[in-house]
């Protein structure tokens, strides 16, 4: 199959990661090693430069320890040079493993082409010959807000359908997760999505 060609890096956690991330892009695919990165200078150094150069793209599994090698990495790259893929919260096992991660949901490796493809794309990737894409109205943190999506007593089950419906990870901070949005849909679409919550959740009651 034909490869998407970017101009950002990419980073993963482990080989097999690698291996699922080549097959979709033409780009440098950075190893991490998992928390390897925490005691690897050389490797946060890697990082740093292609962060500075080209631009960088954190994609790691939905868990706990995904969520805090992607903490890691924004830390010791230059501000504003990394941008974050995310793959869905997807119950199951690699068929490589004899049994299912602690939290038992799929990694990166365990994904489709398609979804990975998409979280990329979804991340702000810059395709080569790609023409510009228009600005989308943004969303804000004070627009989750008001809509109760945190700060309430119900915001994490509300906000969970959220994040269901755009194929995100559940764990997303809420700084995340108005990046995210602004980066899937925009103002508009999350409106839209925003009232079908709401109408839904009317209905279950």
């Amino acid at each position: 199959m034909d490869k998407l060609r970017i101009r950002e890096a990419i980073a993963v956690e482990g080989r097999y990661d690698a291996h699922a991330v080549r097959a979709c892009f033409d780009t440098a695919v950075i190893e991490l090693n998992g928390f390897g990165i925490y005691k690897n200078a050389p490797l946060r150094a890697q990082l740093s430069k292609y962060a500075s150069s080209c631009g960088l793209i954190v994609l790691t599994d939905s868990d706990s320890a995904g969520f805090m090698i992607r903490s890691r990495v924004s830390k010791c790259v230059p501000p504003g040079t990394v941008k974050h893929a995310y793959i869905p919260d997807i119950a199951g096992k690699e068929k490589r493993k004899k049994r299912p991660s602690a939290e038992g949901t799929l990694g990166v490796e365990g994904m489709s082409r398609e979804v990975i493809i998409n979280a990329v794309l979804s991340a702000g990737a810059t395709v080569d010959s790609a023409e510009p894409q228009p600005a989308l109205s943004p969303v804000t943190r004070v627009m989750l807000y008001d809509d109760g999506f945190f700060g309430g007593a119900d915001s994490a089950a509300f906000r969970r359908k959220l994040t269901d419906r755009l194929g995100l990870p559940a764990k997303l901070s809420v700084s995340a997760l108005v990046d995210a949005l602004n980066r899937l849909c925009g103002a508009e679409k999350y409106s839209i999505l925003v009232n079908e919550i709401k109408k839904e959740t009317e209905e279950q009651k």
